[in-house]
């Protein structure tokens, strides 16, 4: 992966001079960028001041005996270059002001989720950041795949645009993995997940003799699987492409796998799970992504020139970095704190700040097999090792109390942390071990370096904010692979307010020491005394009975929220680093660790998170939750098998009535809109009053206050044409 000489772009005899000057006095065993290619610049607008976006690839290479790296799984194994070293390629985008005179010192390095390029928004452009995407995800199973020539210099960009890492393969290597197939029908289905490849081959695509094609007629939330019979080898074979079939497989030329039933004798039943296990090779050494995102934020923050002369186009201008990510790539920015990674190989911290938004866990990038991709569903690794950010016993899984913070505590290189999320996080990502731990007794106290803030009943990632009295009822897709559909309503609580106050309560928490607003979330022991977080059962939460669509049968822990389980992944994978080989595959279950929920008021809405609108001034109730549509259900789609269970990590919501008459013959126990507010006006008053609450006590900036009070004014709630402002305008 090194750069090819013949393919250098021409220099002058004093630019070859300068680049070997300069390669002669790299420190020999520090770990860097060793070159970058950038892009012609493009204009970007939107902003107050011109700005442009540049594209570009970076070579870089790592010591693999340096302590920094050492943690890496499998790179003692990987290929090295002449000098010992261990390469990688990483894409990366910069979008900054022309003049970088007028830049604030700021970078946001935005973590990819599975490769989705990032461009900062124009708020932070007016405010003058710049902003960073590199790539870190080195099994591209979530990203455009490495093109060709992708070691070309320049090359000519089929480039995409998505973020990826080319990272080492240990070629010749050979484990077992699983994959799974669920809901699907026909005869020809891929081993995806999270929708993506699975992004490994089998050892013989040829020979399936060592495969074992299981089916699951059921399977419990808390683990529980019933199995079916066995698919026998002789029925099934490996293929390649959608029109590929068991007479004419096709070649393993690309991802997917797929798995191809004699059609004469079988198909996949969409009741049934499919769960193989095979022998695949070839794996990639997944760490190398996560220290080459370490290295290209290092490099553009603190270097001047590559080993070639080419100049950092941010040179000198950044004084402050922020690791930023959602989701997957949230989970990625715990995962890359917890391995230390926030030092750079010259000892230096590489981001002031860090925000993990709606990550419960840590992502799978740094063992053999990995699958990044992975979102917690079953047999899918994330919750292994602390979860925490201080240190903090672990002791039903029996492991020796960690936390995430303690690599970079040590370094004095861990960044000030701001972290959000909501229900959906709790309900099927297996967040609040981070606030308990896996022996929910205690609450975990807070870093000084850490605020939490929870958006209390939203789904993952917030809703549309929609203000309606009439929500579609259109049903919502299950994330996941190919989970479902869910039976109730999108959930419309939105995020917007609050990323944008903690976006800016984080950079003046950087830039001029401003302390946050205080931390909120639902705890086991409140400053009052109070217990908001409680047994995920319907008496201990408070659930009201007799909301529509919400059956008591959703409470049984075999369908309602997903908990921690520890698995064993075998004797050679560290359960607490997350790291090594899992040998195990699928890994047998030792224990379900219990988890806890937020405690409701009357109307099912979640207590102990920030002051928000739709939780002091409801038009329903709001859920982290959703439930899994079957056979006759609204939105059923020939997706049964969860059916009746959380619908992944997806919100929902169940609207009141509108009239008192209405409620009470459904036999709904929540107050009408007639008996909450009356009127339009009477909704309103009770929006304003709820959302200068959020702004008085710091949740909310000015803009979005005034934003959600006219949103209301503009609102059909008992508002509609012959209301004449009136929740029952009567006959």
């Amino acid at each position: 992966m090194s750069p090819n000489p013949s393919r250098l772009l021409p220099c002058s005899a004093a630019c070859v001079l300068m680049a070997a000057t300069i390669f002669a006095w790299a420190p020999p065993s520090q770990a860097r960028v060793t070159r970058i290619i950038l892009d012609p610049p493009t204009a970007l607008t939107g902003q107050d001041i011109p700005y442009e976006r540049i594209a570009g690839r970076a070579w870089g290479e790592l010591d693999p005996g340096d302590p920094k790296n050492a943690l890496i799984t499998d790179i003692t194994l990987a290929p090295r270059n002449a000098n010992g070293k261990v390469e990688y390629i990483a894409s990366f985008f910069i979008v900054k002001p022309v003049d970088m005179a007028q830049a604030s010192g700021i970078m946001w390095h935005d973590v990819p989720n599975r490769g989705g390029r990032i461009t900062i928004t124009p708020d932070l452009r007016n405010l003058h950041d710049v902003g960073l995407s590199s790539g870190w995800q080195g099994d591209n199973a979530g990203a455009t795949a490495v093109p060709p020539n992708a070691a070309d210099i320049p090359g000519t960009p089929p480039f995409g645009t998505n973020e990826w890492v080319k990272v080492p393969v240990l070629t010749g290597v050979t484990g077992r993995i699983f994959g799974r197939i669920i809901n699907r029908g026909g005869s020809n289905q891929p081993l995806n997940v999270m929708g993506n490849p699975i992004p490994y081959f089998p050892a013989n695509s040829a020979d399936n003799s060592d495969a074992v094609l299981k089916t699951h007629t059921k399977e419990t939330i808390d683990g529980v699987v019933t199995e079916g019979p066995t698919i026998p080898n002789n029925v099934w074979k490996f293929c390649y492409g959608a029109g590929a079939t068991f007479a004419a497989p096709g070649s393993p030329t690309s991802l997917p796998v797929r798995v191809c039933l004699d059609s004469s004798v079988a198909t996949f039943d969409p009741a049934k799970v499919y769960q193989l296990e095979y022998t695949v090779k070839d794996p990639y050494v997944l760490g190398v992504g996560t220290a080459a995102f370490r290295d290209v934020g290092s490099f553009f923050k603190h270097e001047f020139t590559d080993d070639f002369g080419t100049t950092n186009p941010l040179a000198g201008k950044i004084n402050r970095a922020i690791i930023r990510g959602s989701s997957q790539s949230g989970n990625f920015t715990r995962h890359f704190i917890h391995l230390g990674m926030n030092q750079d190989e010259a000892g230096r911290i590489v981001h002031e700040g860090a925000w993990p938004l709606i990550a419960g866990r840590r992502v799978a990038n740094n063992s053999r097999w990995g699958q990044p991709d992975g979102v917690l569903e079953l047999y899918q690794m994330g919750s292994e090792g602390p979860q925490w950010w201080h240190q903090f016993p672990d002791h039903a899984r029996g492991l020796h109390p960690a936390g995430i913070l303690d690599r970079c505590e040590l370094t004095h290189t861990c960044p000030k942390i701001i972290e959000t999320f909501g229900g959906a996080e709790v309900f099927a990502l297996k967040m609040t071990t981070s606030w308990v731990g896996t022996d929910p007794k205690n609450d975990i106290p807070l870093p000084k370096n850490v605020r939490r803030y929870y958006l209390p009943s939203s789904t993952h990632g917030g809703g549309n904010g929609a203000t309606t009295e009439n929500p579609a009822n259109t049903g919502v897709n299950c994330p996941g692979n190919n989970w479902g559909r869910g039976t109730l309503r999108a959930n419309p609580v939105p995020a917007t307010g609050m990323v944008n106050r903690m976006r800016i309560a984080l950079r003046d928490w950087l830039l001029h020491d401003t302390p946050p607003p205080a931390s909120q979330w639902p705890t086991l022991r409140g400053p009052k005394g109070e217990r908001n977080l409680v047994e995920p059962t319907k008496a201990a939460m408070g659930f009201p009975s007799g909301v529509p669509g919400i059956p008591d049968s959703i409470f049984l822990a075999e369908n309602f929220v997903f908990p921690v389980l520890d698995y064993d992944w075998g004797p050679e994978y560290n359960h607490s680093e997350a790291s090594g080989n899992p040998t195990n595959a699928p890994p047998p279950i030792k224990k379900v660790i219990k988890m806890l929920v937020p405690r409701v008021d009357k109307d099912g809405n979640e207590l102990g998170g920030i002051p928000t609108v739709q939780r002091d001034a409801p038009l329903g109730t709001y859920l982290g939750w959703n439930i899994t549509a079957g056979p006759g259900d609204t939105g059923y789609d020939d997706r049964p098998f969860h059916a009746g269970q959380v619908c992944n990590y997806v919100g929902g919501m169940v609207p009141f009535f509108k009239k008192k008459a209405d409620r009470l013959a459904a036999g709904d126990p929540r107050l009408s809109l007639e008996e909450r507010y009356g009127t339009h006006a009477g909704y309103v008053a009770a929006v304003t009053t709820a959302a200068n609450n959020a702004f008085t006590r710091g949740y909310l900036l000015a803009a979005d206050r005034d934003a959600l009070i006219a949103q209301a004014v503009a609102s059909d709630v008992c508002n509609q044409a012959g209301d004449g402002g009136m929740c029952n305008p009567g006959p």
